[in-house]
């Protein structure tokens, strides 16, 4: 049986009034075998661009060989059906289209754009990908090896690119949140052929997937063909895997990963944050402008503004079905590495302490409200929006209702959420990768210290245990 469901909101489409965006009509189909499909159409180019999601992704693995996921993600653009890698490749650049897989903590999502004309096309890519990888030895070994020179490199030219994946290890140690998306080292060379078929024929079937089509698209059309060409995908074999509620560090502890000879020092600080259906995410949006998302945040004003001691300081919330991180990033010199750290931190102290004011708060209103229209114009925008609707259950007023609530943040919301979402800063995992010879006597005054190389092969590191008890 197809469930039908038309969401027409009555009013232009994505218009922009003064911040406010509204979701496009668009129409929502889950078919008998259990796919949902998201059809939006938008004539003004003749383009189609597409979101399928595949639920599972990280939390599909086992625990032991992060990677896994991320090597399906890859192999999916490395042959499928009767086409092997370079046929693949070939068909998509051929017409002038785009084909990307990649995994994610909870789903592996694949997206891309085609012209209209080519719809037929795409479709019959990415029903193979899905339905009849090739998942070959060989080109699972060339994936493998590149990843693993990529982190190497990562490691050796710039390590701020993996210190977010030390952190998220450190602060969520075994829970799935905790591991490397991309594998380690260690994990990437341990994976076997098996693990990636073992974990292809558990994880994918129709009843995990939500596809999304966005641009010059004909529903009618689109759903007749979505249903041939998946109409003999069973669900998947595994059951669907769950996630349970990270547990906020209590007290602060610091990871020091050791880079010899290092001449700057990179940092992370962050706890668990907040999920993605937190009521309050216009007051957060609003507050985190104001401490770490702007050129003119509190965070980069007094670390790179006025002290000079870093060339850009950042704060964010990455949000999940669960809450995810909350998180400071920045760099600097390995002589400045107190100094730095004692800064950011007594901003945090003080954003718990004061506040913010009613100008800050009216400023970050106003540029928020600028922002955010920007995001969401073309029909990749909106495949990737409605994509993320549907994953998390968000609902069309996630966008419709943003914009409104924007306005009526006040500051008590403000104070709410700084005390609700933001740590206090003697409960926090700091992660800090320099020159242990130089900065490890200072790193002793913010909390127990464990200590790992950075030419260690895996992101965890050792001693974990006796700090989680």
């Amino acid at each position: 049986m197809t469930i039908r469901v038309t969401v027409d909101p009555g009013h232009a489409p994505g218009r922009n009034d003064g911040g406010d965006v509204h979701v496009p009509a668009h129409e929502r189909l889950v078919l008998p075998n259990g796919i949902t499909l998201i059809s939006m159409p938008r004539r003004d180019v003749p383009l189609v661009a597409f979101n399928a999601i595949v639920r599972g992704g990280v939390l599909g693995e086992g625990a032991a060989k992060p990677g896994v996921a991320s090597l399906v993600a890859g192999l999916l653009e490395k042959g499928a059906g009767e086409r092997d890698a370079f046929a693949f490749a070939d068909a998509v650049e051929g017409v002038g289209g785009s084909f990307n897989a990649a995994a994610g903590p909870e789903s592996i999502t694949i997206r891309g754009q085609f012209l209209a004309r080519e719809q037929p096309l795409l479709l019959q890519l990415l029903a193979d990908a899905l339905l009849h990888p090739r998942l070959e030895t060989e080109e699972l070994d060339k994936l493998r090896r590149r990843q693993i020179e990529l982190i190497k490199a990562a490691k050796d030219s710039d390590p701020s690119e993996l210190i977010g994946i030390y952190g998220r290890a450190f602060l969520f140690g075994r829970h799935p949140y905790g591991r490397p998306v991309i594998g380690s080292e260690t994990s990437l060379a341990a994976i076997a052929a098996h693990d990636v078929l073992d974990y292809y024929h558990s994880q994918f079937g129709a009843d995990r997937l939500a596809l999304v089509l966005a641009g010059d698209v004909d529903p009618v059309w689109l759903q007749r063909a979505v249903g041939q060409a998946f109409a003999r995908w069973p669900e998947a074999a595994g059951p669907a895997p769950r996630l349970a509620q990270p547990a906020r560090v209590r007290e602060s502890r610091v990871l020091l990963i050791d880079s010899p000879g290092s001449v700057q020092t990179y940092f992370w600080i962050g706890n668990v944050g907040v999920d993605k259906r937190y009521g309050a995410r216009a007051a957060l949006d609003l507050v985190n402008t104001l401490y770490g998302g702007r050129f003119t945040s509190i965070l980069n004003t007094e670390l790179r503004i006025k002290s000079g001691l870093s060339y850009g300081a950042r704060s964010g919330f990455t949000r999940g079905s669960v809450p995810g991180e909350f998180a400071i990033r920045s760099f600097t010199q390995t002589e400045n590495t107190g100094k730095a750290l004692d800064l950011a931190l007594q901003t945090l102290t003080r954003l718990k302490r004061e506040g913010v004011t009613a100008e800050m708060l009216d400023s970050a209103r106003a540029y928020v409200l600028g922002q955010y229209p920007l995001g969401l114009e073309t029909a990749a925008d909106w495949a990737a929006a409605l994509g993320e609707i549907e994953a998390y259950g968000l609902g069309p007023g996630y966008i419709d209702d943003y914009g409104p609530a924007l306005r009526q943040v006040t500051l008590q919301d403000a104070r709410a959420v700084i005390e609700e979402a933001f740590p206090s800063a003697d409960a926090l995992a700091i992660v800090v990768i320099g020159d242990a010879a130089k900065i490890r006597a200072q790193m002793k005054g913010y909390g127990p210290v464990v200590e790992m190389a950075l030419t260690q092969p895996a992101f965890e590191p050792g001693g974990i245990e006796e700090l989680e008890t």
